[in-house]
């Protein structure tokens, strides 16, 4: 059976009017490809001009202090710009000197002395308390574990005045005793929570296997847990050293010596309502102050991101 070369050649060759057609479309969806990537280079550009402008407006209070920092106190009151007319390092020198008869190095130590303090006393307590709550088996565990929960419910200024009371009776007021103990006692809730949620995430067989080997618990902990709770310990550090250190109320309550003074409140002792505030000195210990938090956060950040990516994991 032969084939009619000219069926052939009409089935074959593309008539001008099908090309045309198809050099429109494809012309067609390039036109469409290159508008989609304009317009997501247009929201992609929006997007980032949005993000920097909160970041400006976060940081610029931060900024303003820096910069205040080296003004005079005329220059800050009032005055929203920021530029300095003349730097100057005096508000540094001043702040150096501290106030009240008492160095800016005494308020410092005795803010890192509670930090530290406080640090060592929520990762000791904390975890195992948390142990205990996640890997022990004991009558009214889940009830305990309730009633420690809802104490994230109550309000701090309700235990004030009781807590005062007690501590005043005991001869303990005007000591750091009031700031620490609830630490080394496992009193703050949410660092308990935290490692027992962490905890949880651990696979058990790690418990039986240590078990089998005849490890108790103190091993158990000491050996195993504490090594892979080292995430959640150091999460809970950096919010331990950070809420210490920026802590006013607890030792503006309970200190009167201003040789026991932390920074914040000898921050507050630049500012007098019947004399002459020191606005220009107040700033520059602020900048002093924010120098230890930072570098704290700067070294062990990554650990931070490690216990917050690793909440979702199941062993």
């Amino acid at each position: 059976m032969s084939t009619d070369p000219t069926v052939v050649a009409a089935s074959t060759t593309t008539s001008p009017e099908n090309t045309g057609r198809h050099g429109v479309s494809q012309e067609r969806s390039t036109a469409l490809r290159r508008r989609a990537r304009t317009r997501d280079r247009g929201r992609g550009l929006l997007f980032h001009l949005f993000v920097l402008a909160v970041t400006a407006v976060v940081l610029y209070p931060a900024l303003w202090m820096l910069m205040s920092s080296f003004k005079p106190t005329s220059q800050i009151v009032g005055n929203v710009s920021l530029w300095p007319e003349s730097a100057s390092l005096a508000n540094y020198a001043t702040a150096l000197q501290g106030i009240g008869g008492v160095s800016f190095w005494t308020f410092f130590w005795n803010s890192m002395l509670l930090a530290v303090a406080s640090v060592v006393g929520i990762a000791l307590s904390a975890s195992v308390s948390s142990y205990a709550f996640a890997r022990i088996e004991f009558p009214g565990r889940k009830v305990w574990f309730t009633l420690m929960i809802a104490t994230l419910l109550l309000p701090f200024h309700v235990v004030i005045i009781p807590q005062y009371i007690v501590f005043n009776n005991l001869g303990l007021v005007n000591t750091y005793v009031p700031l620490l103990i609830g630490k080394f006692l496992a009193a703050e809730a949410f660092f308990v929570f935290l490692m027992v949620q962490f905890m949880r995430n651990l696979p058990r067989e790690l418990d039986e296997a240590a078990r089998i080997d005849g490890a108790g618990h103190v091993r158990i902990f000491r050996s195993i847990m504490l090594p892979l709770m080292k995430p959640a310990l150091v999460t809970s550090s950096i919010f331990a050293f950070i809420w210490s250190w920026n802590d006013f109320f607890g030792p503006l309550l309970y200190l009167s010596d201003p040789g026991l003074y932390p920074l914040p409140i000898a921050l507050r002792l630049f500012v007098d309502q019947t004399t002459t505030s020191d606005y220009g000195a107040q700033m520059a210990m602020s900048v002093l102050a924010l120098v230890p938090v930072l570098l704290f956060f700067l070294l062990f950040q990554r650990y931070l991101v490690g216990g917050v990516a690793t909440q979702g994991l199941k062993g």
